[in-house]
């Protein structure tokens, strides 16, 4: 699959770098459930807007995936205090 995805590019650019777009463009596709109703139909509005396509849920995430590993950290936090 990643040499679909970085095929894209052609022999541009070097091997590392199409290698992390491969990654990017992955994590961007994957399958991600919304925290309100728990289904898996989580759509990338723009750059860190996602949005639930079953509720219609909208919240801010990361730029290529919806929960990034600072802000699962900070909901630990929160959650203690």
């Amino acid at each position: 699959m990643t040499k679909k995805i970085s095929g894209m590019l052609g022999v541009k650019y070097g091997f590392t770098l199409r290698r992390r777009y491969a990654e990017v463009i992955l994590r961007r596709r994957a399958k991600y459930y919304c925290p309100k109703c728990q289904a898996g139909v989580l759509k990338r509005v723009s750059v860190g807007i996602w949005q639930c396509r079953k509720c219609g849920y909208k919240f801010a995430g990361g730029a290529y995936e919806p929960f990034t590993k600072t802000g699962r950290a900070t909901l630990r936090i929160s959650k203690v205090a």
